[in-house]
């Protein structure tokens, strides 16, 4: 697949999530085979005031690369010159423009999946941030409309592609629906019918499974996945194993579980600090500890811990007890 001139050699993709796709998270499903990693979403008015916190969620790494920025707002001038200072202070492949959050707090304010309801502000927007980013693709995630009576699939298609936009991420609930529901994947292949750029599948990939039946079915050129990569990062060494018609790899051991959980809190508290990085870890843990004999009382452990100390005592137990899992089998 190719996104204006960039390749990307595996059309898999981590979806933008707020308060998940940070840099420890970005880096571990890189590793795994992930072809393009996004930022959670920024906001454009954050960026032109140079908001420190804001700003700290555009930083990546070079080993990210391919990595995409995703932005949102509801003026185009603002974000025009947020899409400049990002490119101009952190030269991503990608800008991303999100048409797709459906949150209150930030549709009531004009922005995020907001835009549907408006065509002509969205037109403005995208031209906006297009001319202001020459250097790099801009690309869009979106949903298919605002509510079920006033669906924008296909007609948006050729709108963005006709302004320069050089892929489109759509997510087929509409704004209404939130995340209940089932994703009508047959808007995908709207889409994909009525524009040449690349689109991009998302919504209702539980697994690869999932994932080559959306390719098959709605003709999509990639596969955007958001919370069946969580505490599985392992996800995307299964999807490049399907895309290239080979066995899946063994699912991680425990072991691989405890250590993979280990690095992920390193780094959350090397990149966030201690207060935030713990914290921040509790629902990571949530989402790696489970599906095995005894892995709610470990998670319960884990994610109950009052301090960083006490959090650290429990994942060691978790890893000494992995260990001896790992010498059971052996010797089975």
């Amino acid at each position: 697949m190719k996104i204006g001139d960039l390749k990307i050699e595996t059309p898999i993709i981590l979806a933008p999530m707020a308060g998940v796709t940070d840099y420890p998270f970005r880096i571990l499903c890189k590793e795994m085979g992930a072809g393009i990693v996004y930022s959670e979403f920024v906001s454009a008015d954050g960026i032109i005031r140079e908001n420190s916190k804001t700003l700290g969620l555009i930083r990546f790494e070079e080993s990210e690369r391919p990595i995409g920025i995703q932005i949102f707002g509801s003026d185009p001038d603002v974000m025009s010159k947020a899409s400049r200072f990002v490119f101009d202070s952190f030269r991503p492949d990608i800008i991303d423009i999100n048409y797709g959050c459906p949150v209150p707090k930030v549709t009531k304010k004009g922005a995020g999946s907001a835009a549907l309801q408006d065509l002509c502000l969205m037109d403005d927007i995208t031209a906006a941030v297009v001319e202001s980013v020459p250097e790099i693709p801009v690309t869009v995630k979106m949903r298919s409309g605002w509510s079920d009576n006033s669906i924008v699939i296909p007609e948006v298609g050729h709108r963005l592609e006709n302004i320069g936009v050089k892929a489109v991420t759509l997510h087929p609930r509409t704004t209404k629906q939130r995340y209940t529901g089932k994703a009508n994947w047959n808007y995908i292949r709207e889409l994909k019918d009525s524009c040449s750029i690349p689109v991009i599948g998302n919504g209702d990939v539980c697994n690869t499974e999932d994932m080559m039946r959306m390719f098959e079915e709605t003709g999509c050129d990639g596969v955007m996945v958001g919370r069946a990569a969580q505490g599985n990062p392992w996800f995307f060494k299964n999807a490049v194993a399907a895309l290239n018609g080979e066995n899946p790899p063994p699912p991680p051991s425990l072991y691989d579980i405890a250590m993979t959980c280990a690095r992920h809190f390193d780094l959350l508290l090397e990149n966030k600090g201690e207060r935030t990085g713990s914290n921040m870890m509790r629902k990571h843990f949530s989402n790696y500890i489970k599906g095995f004999p005894g892995a709610s009382n470990f998670r319960q452990r884990l994610v109950t811990a009052p301090d960083l100390d006490s959090m650290r005592e429990a994942l060691d137990m978790f890893i000494d007890a992995s260990m001896t899992v790992e010498d059971q089998l052996a010797e089975v």
